[in-house]
């Protein structure tokens, strides 16, 4: 190499570099974002299966594809201890936790019954995300947690047949859920509820594909035009 070029290099490098640091801040993240913590020892097979199924990552495309947040929200699997998944709005962190497959196990038999059951868990818990976000009045825990069941159930209707038979899924999964002795201090409504409202809400939508349903929610509560409209009208300013 010839001595000129051995000048040269060294001054580029430094005129790069001092081009970076004038380069003003690429833009803040925004959206949903999946992320993996390492599992515990106990849980490595149920991390495996979120991961083989992409389970954050679909329900996070399909979050973005319909709504733009103003800032990242991230999607944090991770193992709990048995915590149950929630959402922080401290950190703006939704927690799915690897070792509640435990418990949804109990409920349903196959792995597509599990994806489904998980995936209405995650949609809830995007539910209070966007309370979070848009800062919606709810008056009250149980108010906020009947919402983002309705956001969770507004999703999967969307997504067609396939998100159709998740919500039924999931219904069953509430159905089959004994009571909680301690109910009368859980935010949630009683499983045995839960349930009735996201079937309510799937025959509504799809009575047709539903027709099995009618004698069950006959005269039910919400109906799917009302939770289907509040919620459009929360997310106004985030639809795309």
């Amino acid at each position: 190499m010839s001595r000129r070029w051995k000048t040269l290099v060294p001054s580029v490098s430094v005129l790069l570099a001092l081009a970076g640091c004038g380069a003003p801040p690429g833009p803040a993240p925004r959206g949903f974002a999946p992320r993996y913590e390492e599992p515990a020892a106990a849980d490595a097979a149920h991390a495996r299966f979120l991961r083989a199924r992409r389970l954050p990552e679909r329900a996070a495309d399909a979050l973005n594809a319909y709504l733009d947040l103003p800032y990242q929200v991230t999607v944090l699997a991770r193992s709990c201890a048995g915590e149950g998944s929630g959402y922080d709005p401290e950190t703006r962190r939704i927690e799915l936790c690897y070792d509640d497959l435990t418990q949804e196990r109990e409920l349903v038999t196959t792995d597509e019954e599990v994806a489904d059951v998980m995936t209405e868990t995650l949609y809830h818990e995007a539910g209070h995300a966007l309370v979070d976000v848009l800062d919606l009045p709810y008056g009250g825990d149980r108010a906020e947690e009947d919402a983002a069941d309705r956001f969770a159930a507004l999703m999967l209707i969307r997504e067609g047949p396939d998100g159709e038979r998740a919500l039924r899924t999931a219904a069953e999964a509430y159905a089959r859920t004994p009571p909680d002795p301690d109910d009368g201090r859980d935010e949630h409504a009683p499983p045995a509820a839960r349930a009735a409202a996201h079937l309510c809400l799937l025959h509504g939508a799809a009575p047709e594909r539903h027709a099995d349903l009618a004698d069950r929610t006959r005269g039910c509560t919400p109906t799917w035009p009302q939770a289907r409209d509040a919620w459009t009208h929360d997310l106004a300013p985030l639809l795309r």
